[in-house]
């Protein structure tokens, strides 16, 4: 659907690992970054929004790119879009306000702005300061968490990872079964 322009698409992939870009503001620079690259409708919105920072010399707030998002997604006649924000788990959860009740806060105005074309996927663990701000949000819910068919497919993976390992070759049935069973239960689901 992107690909033919019937729909707009915007990832974003948090990654404890990649601190520069671990909070709102990386969410909402990426998220408007990647709009603008899919509708030349946004050009009027952006332009404006690049002069009022003296053409880039001046950084905005979080306030002020989120109400730029919010008027990107506000444009009339565009194509719907479709923000996936993926392991929100992995956003930092340490100072206060931390970086994902930000983010939890500025996913529950998305949807409390009840933009018609907006449509938001958000993947996470089930974290205790997350499940309660997304369950009343939630259109449909998939839980993968406890699924069965999730742990055999970890389980999967990590079998055909210590079979293959050349390394792993040597050791004994025993310690490779340890290894999978540990590694299995430790995933958590992920």
């Amino acid at each position: 659907m992107q690909k033919s322009g019937l729909a707009s698409l915007a990832i974003f992939y948090y990654d404890f690992r990649e601190k520069e870009k671990n909070d709102l503001r990386g969410l909402l620079s990426s998220t408007i970054f990647q709009l603008c690259n899919q509708s030349h409708s946004y050009y009027t919105i952006l332009f404006t929004f690049y002069s009022t920072y003296h053409d880039g010399t001046r950084s905005p707030s979080n306030d002020e790119l989120i109400r730029c998002l919010k008027d990107l997604l506000s444009l009339p006649g565009q194509a719907p879009v479709y923000l996936i924000v993926d392991a929100l788990d992995e956003c930092p959860n340490t100072s206060l306000p931390s970086h994902r009740d930000q983010v939890l806060v500025l996913l529950k105005d998305l949807v409390d702005s009840k933009l018609p074309n907006l449509r938001i996927c958000v993947t996470s663990r089930p974290e205790t300061d997350i499940q309660p701000i997304l369950e009343p949000l939630t259109f449909c819910s998939v839980s993968l968490h406890d699924e069965s068919g999730q742990k055999q497919d970890i389980e999967n993976y990590i079998k055909s990872i210590v079979n293959m390992d050349r390394r792993m070759q040597r050791w004994t049935l025993v310690h490779k079964q340890l290894v999978v069973d540990v590694l299995t239960e430790r995933a958590d689901g992920m």
